[in-house]
Formats: structure tokens, C-alpha cells, sequence
């Protein structure tokens, strides 16, 4: 797997003070922690655009190693695990960054890829995706950037479920249910609504109220034989 290189500093002030006068500054403030870091960890900071280029960027989960002149931080090895937005400008926050062992199997977040034109689309189904990750248990060297799922026998109401995946060497998924991954559904046909006449409305080739009264009257003629 590729590993993603950031260059990063280590930063004594913390607080929110601190924190604005370091994001104004074009970088982001960071904590990197682990099973080996005490008292939460190591407090450093990155730039903004090298973690847009370079991490932002990332589909599921990355190994990440940070270059830095400071001892604690140089060429350790990461995962992003968090990372906090602003509500409205979703600029980022914060960031956290976890220590991993390369020696020891992790849980990972992996994302999926659904290749190919399912048959039950070319039919008029509809490819419905129940999730769009899954996650795995890999070595950190062995994490996939993705996992395709190749849907083209697919046809309308087949699944795949998580076991039937083709995951790569090393890697196995992590569930405790066989739970549904995608689907085909069948095409949906709208219902068409009828609206019903509203009450005294005329109803279509019947008479309306004067043409009935009309009707009904005696011809001129017919009256004037009446009253002789």
C-alpha cells in the first residue's frame, strides 16, 4: 500500500487561543497519541494545504508517516482517526492522528467500489448500495485504499452480503451478522391518482343544472294547447 508523507511540528501553546492564532497562521493544530503516549499525547500542527493535498483527500482509512525535525514526531507512523470541521465552512478544525504498530493487526474502515452494470439495471432494476464501507482487520502495511465489488451478474432482487466479498491477501472482514452489501431492486412504478370530482361538479356528458330545467319544460306550442 502507498503511505502518505506529512511534515509536521511539535507546538507548546494549547487552548483555544492558541489554536485560532495557529489556524490564522495557515495551519492546523493536531494531537498525535497512542498506547505509548502519556498524559494525551504529543500537541504538533500541520499545513492546512499540505493536509487538503495530501489527507483530506484519503478514501477510508491511510497509513500516514509524519516527517519532522522534532525527535518525538519523526517518522512515526499514523492513522487519522478524527477530524473536527467548522459547522457552516467546514474548515478543519482540529486533527487527531493515532500511533500504530506495524507488527499488530488493527480494525480499519475500508471504502467500497461497486464496479461493472448490474443485469437487473440493463432490465430496469435500480443498484442500491446498503453501505459504502466495511470494516476490516489487516497488518497497518496491508490496509487497502479500497474494496471492489463487482455487481454485474446482479440481477433484480439479487444481493451480495459481506461474506461473499473478494477481499485481498491478509485482509478480513470484520461483522457479526451476514449483513446485505448491495442490492437490485425492481423498478418502481408510480401510482397514478385519480382526484375525485368535487361535490355538485358536473359530471362529463351529463346535462348541466339549466340544460336539464330546459329539458324538462313544455314547448311553447305544447303550452298554448294546454291553456285553450
Amino acid at each position: 500500500m502507498e503511505i502518505v508523507s506529512v511534515t509536521v511540528e511539535a507546538r507548546n501553546a494549547e487552548g483555544k487561543g492558541p489554536a485560532r492564532r495557529i489556524r490564522s497562521g495557515g495551519k492546523i493544530p493536531a494531537v498525535f497519541y497512542g498506547p505509548n503516549q502519556k498524559n494525551g499525547g504529543i500537541a504538533l500542527q500541520l499545513e492546512e494545504k499540505e493536509f487538503a493535498k495530501k489527507i483530506a483527500v484519503l478514501e477510508g482509512s491511510a497509513l500516514i508517516q509524519f516527517e519532522s525535525t522534532a525527535p518525538e514526531l519523526k517518522s512515526r507512523m499514523v492513522l487519522l482517526r478524527e477530524v473536527q470541521s467548522h459547522p457552516v465552512t467546514g474548515a478543519v478544525l482540529h486533527a487527531d492522528f493515532y500511533e500504530v504498530d506495524l507488527t499488530k493487526k488493527l480494525e480499519v474502515t475500508v471504502a467500497l467500489h461497486f464496479i461493472g452494470k448490474p443485469a437487473g439495471v440493463e432490465a430496469g432494476g435500480i443498484l442500491q448500495p446498503i453501505v459504502r464501507e466495511i470494516t476490516v482487520k489487516c497488518l497497518p502495511t496491508e490496509i487497502p485504499a479500497f474494496i471492489d465489488v463487482d455487481v454485474s451478474a446482479l440481477g433484480i432482487h439479487d444481493s451480495i452480503h459481506v461474506e461473499e466479498l473478494q477481499l485481498p491477501g491478509g485482509v478480513e472482514s470484520v461483522y457479526e451478522t451476514n449483513f446485505t452489501v448491495v442490492t437490485v431492486s425492481p423498478p418502481t412504478v408510480e401510482e397514478v391518482k385519480v382526484e375525485a370530482a368535487p361535490e355538485g361538479a358536473p359530471v362529463e356528458g351529463a346535462p348541466a343544472a339549466g340544460e336539464e330545467a330546459a329539458a324538462a319544460a313544455p314547448e311553447p306550442a305544447e303550452a298554448a294547447k294546454k291553456g285553450e
